[in-house]
């Protein structure tokens, strides 16, 4: 099934090959229809993102139950691997072949919606609205456009992760960990200087996500450029220039993958880190003085919000059957239906009052258990603050002058504004 990191398909040959086809206009030239309230009733087809092989007993009963409930019904399943998952949806938009209800992220949404080839919700399902948590809804949006596209379905995220044995030596409280980036930028300078630089708190640069949860604006109102190179962004990236010469950041910070930064971690060079259960499981097996000192946390940010990968399901505007479409992705993301997937792998519910079920708030000794508690209780009020049109060469292009400016060879300010610049053409040549 697609993760967070999976976000390396080729969005932008699927933005320019399904954005021609707005000239075509959307289900208002005749093709499909935006009434939903009609009887439920024919064929349609049902496009996943590589989960046959793990979980297809799931969907054959989900599909099952879905024609049981209503006669009259066929769903046929299809499910494309997760390599050129991207392309696949390319083609099928541009030849007429998208299936009628598709599995897709925001980032895949968004070119389609830009299309006129998904469905708006908020008005041909606006009554199911209130089923969902509120940033998950959002999530399924794409700036610049009205609307909701999409049904919110899996979500995800994942705590942080801090060394208890660390934070005590730098003389900071082991069970009062920094929740805010002015906590984080203070305890990490106190661990560094304490450390004699030899312990640094975090082994990550500031990506797109933690300028948002800092409170930056990332993109303007329309949608049309990037916004983080106003006076908050360059603040925090200031706050980070003084941690990496403090080496309170890590100075291999620059080129750190997960991998490596999992490494600092688990040695005990670093003394924070995001993770998920699979790694209490290494640090119990590999660095059991880590584990005995292991706390868990949220991840840091000071707008009350923290970041959350959200997973959708798709209308198609031009399907031939709306009632049905809009009924079975309803169906599929539905809170019973959502917290069945839940317990058969380690996503969350998007629907409101799902993460208050005793599966993901009661303690059972476990370390699955401890992180999913932790992950669910942050989701509530979670937000995806990965802009829906920020690509990967975005994100290098971000990466590179943040470099730049922790080695003192450009400012802030000017290392902001030239991620901006080409972010912003990368965004026009996008369409």
């Amino acid at each position: 099934m697609p993760t967070p990191s999976r976000r390396t398909f080729a969005v932008a040959a699927l933005a320019a090959l399904v954005l021609p086809l707005s000239a075509c206009g959307s289900s208002d030239d005749g093709s499909g229809s935006t009434d939903a309230s009609g009887k439920v009733e024919g064929d349609i087809t049902f496009q996943t993102w590589n989960l046959r092989a793990n979980f297809k007993p799931y969907f054959d009963g989900l599909i099952a139950d879905f024609e049981k409930k209503y006669p009259g019904t066929h769903v046929k399943w299809i499910d494309q691997p997760a390599e050129g998952y991207a392309d696949k949806l390319s083609a099928d938009a541009a030849g007429g072949t998208l299936p009628d209800v598709v599995n897709v992220s925001p980032d895949l949404l968004a070119p389609l919606v830009k299309a006129g080839l998904a469905l708006d919700l908020d008005k041909a399902a606006a009554k199911y609205r209130p089923e969902y948590l509120d940033g998950a809804w959002t999530g399924q949006q794409t700036p610049g456009v009205g609307g909701t596209y999409a049904f919110p379905w899996y979500l995800n995220t994942g705590p942080m992760f801090y060394n208890k044995g660390l934070f005590k030596k730098a003389g900071l409280d082991p069970d009062s960990p920094p929740k805010t980036y002015d906590e984080l930028f203070t305890d990490a300078l106190q661990m560094a200087q304490k450390s004699n630089g030899k312990v640094a708190t975090l082994a990550n640069v500031p990506t797109v996500e933690d300028f948002g949860r800092y409170g930056v604006e990332l993109m303007n109102k329309q949608g049309t450029g990037f916004a983080f190179n106003d006076a908050k962004g360059v603040e925090l990236l200031t706050k980070y220039k003084e941690l990496y010469d403090a080496k309170a950041l890590d100075p291999q910070a620059l080129t750190a993958t997960p991998e490596s930064s999992g490494k600092k971690f688990l040695t005990e060079a670093v003394a924070m880190n995001p993770g998920s259960a699979l790694d209490l499981e290494n640090f119990k097996k590999q660095a059991p003085n880590l584990y005995k000192n292991i706390g868990i946390t949220d991840q840091i940010t000071s707008t009350g919000h923290v970041n959350m990968y959200v997973m959708g399901v798709m209308v198609n505007s031009r399907t031939k059957h709306t009632p049905a479409a809009v009924a079975f992705a309803h169906y599929v993301t539905d809170a019973q239906n959502q917290m069945s997937f839940a317990k058969q792998v380690a996503i969350f519910p998007s629907t409101a009052g799902s993460l208050d079920d005793p599966y993901f708030t009661k303690e059972d000794g476990t370390d699955e258990t401890r992180v999913r508690i932790a992950a669910a209780k942050s989701l509530k009020s979670a937000v995806n603050y990965t802009p829906v049109l920020f690509s990967d060469q975005m994100k290098t292009a971000l990466r590179n002058e943040v470099a730049k400016a922790l080695q003192g060879k450009e400012s802030p300010k000017s290392a902001l504004d030239n991620a901006v610049k080409a972010c912003d053409q990368l965004l026009q040549q996008q369409g």
